[in-house]
């Protein structure tokens, strides 16, 4: 396993009597890596290696520093990591600033400027609180911002939504999502659900039984067949576009040379010149062998058939489209409309995609 100054690398072993988790793998050192899989495949388990929680055999080096070997291994304390659990665990006596002092004393780090972390996770409002008075989502705010508190180098994040409804899930990820656009230390994601995964991360490591069954990219990842992420659901794909000027209401967005349009009040942080995540459900692409002027769909793009796959849907397939620079969309059709169009991998077609359909899915990206 190549070692590099800019990756967390582990080859770690933890054995349990009816257990056993083995990770030999090289993560990325920036942006979010999320540790997806289903309850029992072994996620939080390699999150508690990472922060020195369990002792397992092996190594680990964090951007070349070494946290563990075969000589010696750094306790807890000393890794410069931010927990952030399920559950917040605040102090119920301390109102929300002394949770927060709190931490920042446990960690050496008294001194700490807290105004930055607590404009971004918005908690201004909530200082003089104590827990009991806080919703779900503001005590799991509270959780994070406790967490950078301690000005970690790497970020630990167990399942930081699982114990909230939807509501309060919708509340938080925006917050998550300002985390990720705007620090620069890597975050190692917790999750089972697929839509954090899509919204949150550059990268997946997939995980079942104790062992990793894939580690990519998240575009790469989902356009990996049979991707666990879209069991029984339509596919997404995750494009990286950079916007540009608006026009008529609609804001042109550059992918691969080619220009998607996207409805103005929908991209509020759509700033000329700024790389925009989006996600493309392949049920709102559809597929013409012609340009066709004489239809309202705005956003029609030339594309590569790459490969043509069986759908979730018996009736449908799922064809795999290139749209140069190494991006893809799919797009979910019936067998019928296959069979009549007669597609084929390496025809040049047409992607229709409507501009309302892109509406609700752009935020700014953090690229690294």
């Amino acid at each position: 396993m190549k070692m590099a100054e800019d990756t967390i690398d582990l080859d770690l072993t933890l054995r349990w009597p009816e257990f056993t988790l083995q990770v030999a793998q090289s993560l990325p050192g920036r942006g979010v890596t999320a540790l997806f899989g289903h309850s029992g495949s072994g996620k939080t388990t390699l999150l508690r290696c990472v922060a020195g929680l369990e002792r397992p055999e092996g190594t680990l080096r964090f951007k070349g520093q070494v946290w563990q070997d075969a000589r010696s291994v750094l306790p807890a304390h000393q890794r410069p990591v931010g927990y952030v659990f399920q559950e917040a665990n605040l102090f119920p006596h301390l109102s929300v600033l002394g949770n927060l002092r709190y931490g920042m004393k446990r960690a050496g780090r008294a001194h700490a400027d807290l105004d930055p972390i607590v404009e971004m996770l918005g908690i201004g409002h909530l200082l003089r609180r104590r827990p009991a008075l806080l919703s779900g989502g503001e005590r799991q705010r509270v959780g994070i911002a406790r967490a950078l508190s301690m000005q970690p180098e790497l970020l630990l994040m167990d399942e930081p939504l699982s114990a909230l409804d939807i509501q309060r899930k919708q509340e938080i990820l925006p917050y998550l999502e300002r985390l990720h656009n705007t620090l620069d230390i890597p975050i190692l994601y917790v999750t089972h659900a697929p839509a954090e995964v899509l919204r949150l991360a550059d990268h997946v490591v997939m995980m079942s039984g104790g062992l990793v069954q894939a580690s990519l990219p998240l575009a790469q990842a989902v356009a990996l067949p049979g991707t666990p992420l879209f069991a029984g659901q339509s596919h997404v794909a995750i494009l990286l576009a950079q916007a540009g000027d608006a026009e008529q209401g609609l804001r042109h967005l550059q992918i691969a040379g080619q220009t998607l349009r996207v409805p103005e009040d929908a991209c509020a942080h759509c700033a000329p010149g700024r790389t925009m995540r989006l996600e493309v459900s392949a049920r709102d692409v559809s597929i013409s062998l012609l340009h066709l002027p004489e239809v309202s769909i705005n956003n029609q793009v030339q594309v590569c058939i790459a490969d043509i796959a069986d759908a979730a849907h018996p009736v449908n397939v799922l064809v795999k489209l290139e749209l140069g620079d190494g991006q893809l969309l799919f797009a979910e059709i019936t067998r019928a409309s296959r069979e009549r169009l007669e597609l084929r991998p390496g025809m040049l077609v047409w992607a229709l995609v409507k501009a309302v359909a892109l509406a609700g899915d752009l935020r700014g990206a953090s690229v690294h």
